[in-house]
């Protein structure tokens, strides 16, 4: 598998979400290896377009990382209780971003099951909370570089057979964008009633 470039991320976030599923999310911290497919994502604009993105009002102590380069991790604590992981893309200064919001795991399983509580199969990272605390994500890999390092991702080894797309989820501004993104009928794809809107992506 390769690395993915600075150059992959520097494109409109609508584009690199989709190309995002497939890739693999790896985390050789302390306790060993943690290692996913992505599954599903979400694309959050920074052209003033999107209310829903964290950048909408500009930058902030908060959201600084989504204005720095791309290829890099942007980490915020949402509604105090766990983190969430996101993928900075456009040139600097644009603050668009692609949501990690579901991996399947492939690796360590063990581990991120005692990270989980003790829950396995689909429910280890089929959520954003969910899969920052099965990898060990936390607010201090905010800013860190995604294209190299301990905590990376890396490039899929074939693309998605299907891919369909609909409505984010937990959002209520811009909530019926179709700006989410996962592989078609994939067990690990987070549980909502908005999977019913999904369609396919072409």
């Amino acid at each position: 598998m390769a690395r993915l470039t600075r150059a992959f991320f520097a494109r409109p976030a609508l584009e690199v979400a989709p190309e995002l599923l497939g890739c693999r999310l790896i985390h050789d911290g302390a306790g060993g290896r943690t290692e996913g497919v992505v599954v599903e994502v979400e694309a959050y604009l920074g052209d003033g377009s999107d209310p829903a993105s964290h950048a909408h009002s500009g930058p902030t102590s908060r959201n600084a990382s989504m204005f720095g380069p791309p290829g890099r991790f942007y980490v915020y604590r949402s509604m105090g209780l766990h983190a969430c992981a996101n993928l900075v893309c456009e040139p600097e200064g644009r603050g668009a971003g692609v949501l990690l919001r579901a991996v399947e795991p492939t690796a360590g399983q063990e581990r991120m099951a005692r990270r989980r509580g003790g829950r396995s199969g689909a429910e280890l990272a089929n959520g954003p909370g969910k899969l920052t605390q099965a990898f060990g994500i936390r607010l201090e890999h905010d800013g860190h570089s995604a294209l190299s390092g301990r905590l990376r991702v890396e490039s899929a080894s074939a693309p998605p057979a299907a891919i369909a797309s609909g409505p984010r989820i937990g959002i209520r501004r811009a909530a019926d964008l179709p700006y989410r993104f996962c592989i078609a009928d994939h067990p690990g794809v987070s549980r909502s009633p908005l999977n019913r809107r999904l369609r396919p992506y072409a």
